[in-house]
């Protein structure tokens, strides 16, 4: 199957990644339901549900209880870095006409490795912004901020460029998406995200319709799996490797 997807890799110019928590399994990141996995299957230890911890209400009626929740998922995260899947298809980026990657990841792992054409839908977990004057930290000290972190220009509460749970994508993220869908892909390949949200699982529906390949690299069935071209279920730093060894063959 391997020597499938790469046969359509040397005729294809235009490729679309999309990508979830998975990818950054392998970077030792736990795979977080929603940006809140910490707490799977239990609540937290003010007795309420990850998703009211997390949500935009609460990071307006208790911005102290919110970025507690907030700053632990980072502490979490810290000292992880991109793995050797992130760094191919940052190099699919150099050496093909067109690749975009959507993301849901919010670690920022894809720009680190090199993506430069890149949707992350669910922003990035370490750029921090004033809610009233939008002063803004693009690399933001976690370990050195107070919470919740005041704004050093106007003193207002900061909170982290995410999408919390019950609040709306942006609206220009969803435009740059839309846009690169309708010039369409020669490839899509969908890794690590179960697909649950119907903007993740759409350009994979669709493109299933036009008889447009898919691949998708998760090792469980997934919302979108029935649509698949090309299922492997070993992880993405494997399969991809795989892939672009026998890229150059």
């Amino acid at each position: 199957m391997i020597e499938q997807v790469v046969a359509l890799l040397k005729t294809s110019r235009s490729i679309l990644f999309i990508t979830g928590a998975g990818i950054s399994a392998e970077s030792g990141l736990p795979t977080y339901r929603g940006i809140g996995g910490l707490y799977e299957g239990k609540l937290t230890r003010h007795d309420i549900p990850i998703e009211t911890a997390l949500s935009g209400s609460m990071m307006r009626q208790n911005p102290e209880l919110c970025w507690s929740y907030i700053s632990e998922i980072e502490k979490a995260c810290r000292g992880a870095t991109f793995n050797r899947a992130h760094q191919i298809i940052a190099e699919f980026e150099r050496r093909f006409e067109r690749v975009w990657v959507l993301t849901q990841n919010v670690d920022g792992f894809h720009r680190e490795a090199g993506s430069k054409n890149l949707v992350d839908i669910h922003g990035d977990i370490h750029t921090i912004y004033c809610t009233a004057c939008a002063y803004t930290i693009p690399h933001a000290d976690y370990p050195g901020l107070s919470i919740p972190p005041h704004c050093p220009a106007c003193r207002q509460i900061m909170r982290p460029d995410v999408v919390l749970f019950g609040e709306y994508l942006k609206p220009e993220k969803i435009a740059r998406l839309q846009e690169e869908t309708r010039k369409g892909f020669d490839l899509i390949f969908s890794i690590g995200t179960t697909s649950v949200f119907p903007y993740i699982s759409r350009p994979v529906i669709e493109a299933s319709l036009q008889k447009i390949p898919t691949v998708e690299i998760n090792p469980s069935p997934t919302e979108i799996t029935r649509y698949i071209s090309y299922k492997f279920t070993h992880g993405a730093v494997k399969v991809l490797s795989d892939i672009w060894e026998r890229i150059g063959k």
